[in-house]
């Protein structure tokens, strides 16, 4: 598949800086360096949200149990259920290959994974986009209705959704905004800016509205008010397999693979 000018350690740390930006709203989130490992945790009960990265190559698999230990005591002093994200190109083949079963043997199970893809420029679109109303999430009820959005595609129950995004602090880095159509809410998208790209995150529309091209929308209408206001065109996302055809249409490419692992 053809791939972008983005390497894969751009949409590694544009997931990093994500998760920073969520741990730092909080005043019991931690955010720290260990040795090939970094840690980002809001301290919250929704386990995905406090993560452990892989910061640098990993040399083995011994390497790789090493900083799955290191993640480990530091989440076991907190007796918090976390997860560790693992952009694959971190580890060379072999390593790769065995790391499901090295995450396996430290009582991390695999959840998911998530192709990261990444676009230098959007292309335009093949249709014309659906007409909604965009706001921007700040406090108050357009906050709930991206926590109600999101709760409900993300299959996570509300309040530990609104644990994550219930401080006001995250609002100035973590730029969110909900489509409304006749006044309700049905769609979501948040963008978050580093690494030199503009990584899109809790891209969502509830169940009875989908198919009528409302993501497409509100992540449109997210990148083209970051470009506005900061001058970024490159952009990165974790696509979900619902999504991953809609993104190659917007012109995104595959750059790694996210494995996510959770305790």
């Amino acid at each position: 598949m053809e791939r972008t000018s983005v390497d894969f350690a751009c949409v590694a740390d544009n997931l990093r800086e994500s998760f920073r930006v969520l741990a730092a709203s909080r005043n019991q989130g931690d955010i720290r360096e260990l040795r090939g490992v970094s840690i980002a945790s809001a301290n919250v009960t929704f386990q995905m949200f406090n993560a452990a990265f892989l910061s640098c190559p990993v040399a083995s698999d011994q390497d790789l149990a090493q900083r799955i230990l290191l993640a480990a005591l530091h989440f076991g002093k907190h007796d918090r259920a976390w997860a560790y994200w693992v952009c694959e190109d971190w580890m060379d083949a072999r390593t790769r290959r065995n790391s499901p079963k090295v995450f396996d043997q430290h009582r991390l199970r695999h959840t998911v994974d998530l192709p990261g893809l990444a676009a230098d420029h959007l292309l335009p679109p093949a249709k014309p986009l659906a007409q909604l109303d965009f706001r921007r999430v700040e406090n108050g009820p357009v906050r709930d209705a991206f926590c109600s959005i999101g709760s409900a595609c993300f299959n996570v129950p509300l309040t530990w959704f609104c644990e994550v995004f219930e401080a006001e602090s995250v609002w100035s880095r973590f730029l969110a905004w909900v489509g409304y159509h006749d006044s309700q809410p049905v769609t979501s998208a948040a963008v978050v800016i580093g690494a030199g790209a503009a990584g899109v995150y809790n891209v969502a529309t509830l169940p009875q509205w989908q198919r009528q091209g409302y993501g497409e929308a509100v992540m449109r209408h997210a990148l083209a008010e970051v470009k506005r206001e900061h001058g970024i065109d490159r952009t990165i996302l974790q696509a979900t397999p619902a999504g991953y055809h809609l993104y190659q249409r917007m012109g995104y490419r595959l750059v790694t693979k996210v494995a996510v692992y959770s305790s």
